[in-house]
């Protein structure tokens, strides 16, 4: 092969690896980008008097002078759309019974969506925090507020039904309630006085009625301690057996079988670990008396239990073997060798290792479902890892995007979830390459 031609080889190749990783960033935008951009709006957002007045009520924080004057001039902007509602509900029997009757249930959709956008009217119960808040996010108090200034029906003539939106004062044009529409649609901003929040609680408030208020505290503490606990067990089986096979074995079928074993295991689907775990640490070994954080962290720590190893096998096996030999050569044994010469060698490996499986236990789903995880709830103490579940941000995320009863109305914890599980990854992922750099630096003195 001539000079020129491997020259042009050589650009080609450059070339090609320059388009791989610019394509690779790109994607990497078009996925993430989104994610932290909806997963923002759950840490800032325009939120209204009653996001304040919730902060206050439960949590004690906000300035209770400020938020008691903007609720009694919220409360002064709503009394008169109360009053419409009880004025119709009081000369209603006057209308014609046809008339009535067409209104009725429709009445009911007006005065549930007018007590969801703005809380319920004053001496009314609410038995749930949801029905005794209104909307708290400017955002879904528009969309609330479209519903109640809309009706729906469907149009079935062309064969397929098809949604068609029509204005409510017509409906009730004539009637006590007709001031009711322009009232809300003109005055909305005075009723629930929205102003743009920074909601740093969302990370550390536990969830309040199906995560309608609150933030993902217990979710992320629910995370780390399943996390910890699997690296805590997977890590020292993982190096010692990593040891074991590169300084301790010859080549021959039972290191052969093991290592297919491990191979085995890294290719193994997470729900079955899920499933194992359940059968074996809670119904056979009894870890527990049913789901808890030990048997999820023992099951996650199966679950990387590979990886470590491998990663480890591979930082003790790009050793320098000049390394052990001239350990070995000034008199120390074989273990102080290791412990002294081999693993300080290959720290850096082992941790990046380590860091990327913490990134992989974080981020599963599958085997915490059926042995740690809960929707709600508040994360176990440290004294209670053995026998609570918890609440882990994986299977939360899960919880709300495909069983919650109400998932449309809380889309934004999902999306500030995803957004906090993903950081924390790439933090984990950060944090391994910054401390391999720092630790190969003071290996090279």
């Amino acid at each position: 092969m001539g000079l020129r031609t491997r020259r042009l080889l050589d650009r080609a190749f450059a070339a090609a690896g320059l388009f791989a990783v610019g394509l690779m960033a790109v994607v990497l935008l078009l996925v993430l980008g989104p994610i932290f951009a909806r997963g923002a709006g759950a840490y800032v957002f325009r939120g209204t008097i009653e996001h304040r007045r919730f902060l206050l009520e439960q949590f004690g924080r906000g300035d209770a002078a400020r938020v008691a004057a903007e609720t009694a001039a919220a409360a002064a902007a709503r009394a008169p759309a109360f009053a419409l509602l009880s004025r119709f509900e009081e000369t209603r029997d006057d209308l014609p019974p046809a008339r009535r009757r067409e209104l009725l249930a429709d009445f009911r959709e007006v005065r549930k969506g007018v007590s969801e956008l703005l809380g319920p009217a004053p001496g009314a119960p609410a038995l749930l925090p949801r029905n005794a808040y209104g909307q708290t996010r400017w955002d879904r108090a528009r969309v609330k507020l479209d519903r109640v200034l809309r009706r729906q029906t469907w149009d079935y003539s062309g064969g397929v039904g098809r949604p068609v939106h029509t204005p409510r004062e017509e409906l009730y044009a004539g009637t006590a309630l007709a001031p009711l529409f322009p009232l809300l649609r003109d005055g909305i901003e005075a009723m629930l006085l929205p102003r743009t929040t920074f909601y740093a609680g969302f990370l550390t408030d536990r969830s309040l009625d199906a995560h309608f208020f609150g933030g993902i505290g217990p979710e992320v503490l629910g995370t780390v301690w399943l996390t910890l606990g699997a690296m805590l067990l997977a890590v020292p089986f993982g190096v010692i057996a990593a040891i074991y096979f590169q300084e301790y074995t010859r080549e021959g079928r039972v290191v052969l079988f093991l290592r297919s074993c491990v191979s085995t295991l890294a290719g193994v689907p997470s729900i079955v670990f899920g499933l194992f775990g359940l059968a074996f640490f809670i119904n056979t070994l009894h870890v527990s008396p049913g789901k808890s954080v030990l048997a999820g962290a023992l099951t996650l720590a199966l679950l990387v239990l590979p990886t470590v190893i491998r990663a480890s096998e591979e930082a003790i096996r790009a050793v320098p073997q000049a390394y052990k030999e001239a350990a070995l050569a000034l008199g120390a044994g074989r273990w102080h060798t290791v412990l002294t010469v081999i693993l300080p060698a290959a720290l850096p490996g082992i941790l990046t290792g380590i860091v990327i499986s913490m990134g992989r236990a974080a981020g599963e789903t599958a085997p915490i479902i059926f042995t740690a995880a809960v929707s709600v709830g508040a994360a176990p103490g440290l004294l209670e890892l053995f026998d609570r579940s918890t609440p882990a941000l994986p299977w939360n995320i899960y919880n709300i995007a495909t069983e919650h009863a109400a998932a449309d109305e809380i889309r934004h914890v999902q999306y500030g979830m995803v957004a906090t599980l993903v950081a924390i990854v790439l933090a984990l992922n950060l944090a391994a390459i910054v401390l391999r750099a720092r630790v190969a630096r003071k290996l090279r003195g």
